[in-house]
């Protein structure tokens, strides 16, 4: 400097640093001025803050000031050619990449959204109470995030006869049961099995099975003996002891399906009280008073001072047969009575309401009639169809006592 100063006259000296002094406080002032009109900007960059001044015309020019790259999925508050401002606040959020299976189906979403629920409601995705989604709504979402979703489809069950519908979302029968804790015994019947796959289209079936035991006390009939007794005119019958029914216990297995009985199997049997039989005299004398017979070419019939005697062909009926009434043309109730001596007559022949003797049979009265009971041809009642069998068809004498 000082060699400057001796090679400059003073008056030039002066001027030198007169221009000096111009010159650094133009530079000064260009500085304060090239700062002081700076716009001040707030950029919110995923959620942190921070303030910057610039000189930037645009936002997208200060975003790559600030190295912020902004791709089409992410948020941005402002349009990218917008003009800064002093004041201005800008927000910026990156969006995740999201992976979201439906049934298995993928699709990838970008969001900037901060949890599950918040994206859901953005895509205007809903799922019910049912559907199985892998996450909870107040998860937060981060970037490369999957989220499954199993949606669910309705079930028919008849339980026992009983209709009802569930709402699945897959597996087997038997973690659809244990979801709605259905038991089953070893006994209960169900299709498809417990390992079948549940589908939409599956119905399941379940046979509610009880077996119990049933102990029951049921009647023993008495048998009825006879015994020949040469005393009683043949056709007489007198009862020497009368029968007693007995009682049995009889123990059942009962298999149950839906609460209806479809098998019963005897597995006890144990007599309570032993049957006694009745012991029934029958007739075997002949009677004393000798018997006529009158025969011509043109009739059976015999005459007598006292009495008519007819040869006649002689079946049995008895009136425990199925469908049968048990009440005779005049009336008699003869299942009541099922030892009651009844003949069916061809009226024509005997007329109803006649007391009779027939041979081997005993007194009794023409109180019937029958569709193949025609001229000389009678019926005998008798208690059962053993003893109808046992009479078969004979010729016996027919005495018309009335």
């Amino acid at each position: 400097m000082r060699f400057i100063q001796k090679l400059l006259p003073a008056s030039k000296w002066k001027l030198v640093l007169s221009t000096i002094g111009i010159l650094s406080l133009v530079a000064f002032t260009s500085i304060v001025l090239f700062e002081t009109t700076k716009a001040e900007v707030v950029i919110t960059d995923n959620g942190k803050e921070r303030t910057v001044t610039t000189h930037k015309n645009t936002v997208e020019e200060l975003l790559e000031e600030v190295d912020i790259t902004v791709s089409e999925h992410d948020s941005l508050s402002h349009d990218l050619n917008a003009e800064i401002e002093s004041g201005m606040e800008i927000n910026y959020d990156t969006a995740n990449q999201i992976t979201l299976a439906i049934d298995g189906n993928e699709n990838t979403y970008y969001s900037t959204k901060d949890t599950v629920e918040e994206f859901f409601k953005e895509q205007n995705l809903s799922f019910s109470k049912h559907d199985d989604i892998s996450l909870k709504g107040s998860d937060k979402i981060k970037d490369g995030l999957q989220i499954e979703v199993k949606k669910a489809f309705e079930v028919a069950i008849n339980d026992g006869g009983k209709d009802k519908v569930k709402n699945f979302t897959g597996g087997t029968v038997e973690d659809l049961l244990n979801q709605y804790q259905i038991e089953i015994d070893d006994d209960d019947k169900i299709k498809p099995a417990l390992d079948e796959q549940v589908t939409k289209d599956t119905s399941i079936n379940i046979v509610r099975v009880d077996v119990k035991e049933e102990a029951l006390e049921e009647k023993v009939a008495f048998k009825t003996e006879t015994k020949q007794d040469s005393s009683l005119l043949k056709g007489k019958q007198k009862t020497i002891k009368d029968g007693k029914d007995g009682k049995v216990l009889k123990t059942y297995e009962v298999t149950l399906e839906n609460g209806e009985e479809i098998e019963r199997k005897l597995v006890d049997e144990k007599v309570q009280t032993e049957s006694v039989n009745k012991v029934v005299a029958v007739g075997t004398k002949e009677p004393e008073a000798k018997l006529t017979t009158l025969s011509s070419s043109n009739s059976n019939t015999t005459s007598s001072s006292d009495s008519k005697t007819l040869t006649m062909t002689a079946s049995a009926f008895t009136s425990s047969c199925s469908g049968c009434s048990g009440y005779t043309a005049t009336g008699i109730n003869l299942k009541d009575n099922p030892s009651k001596k009844v003949i069916a007559v061809d009226p024509s022949v005997i007329s109803l309401g006649t007391r009779v003797w027939v041979e081997g049979y005993g007194e009794a009265v023409a109180g019937d009639t029958g569709g193949n009971i025609k001229g000389s041809r009678i019926d005998v009642h008798v208690p059962n169809k053993s003893e109808a069998y046992q009479w078969g068809v004979r010729k016996v004498k027919v005495k018309i006592l009335d």
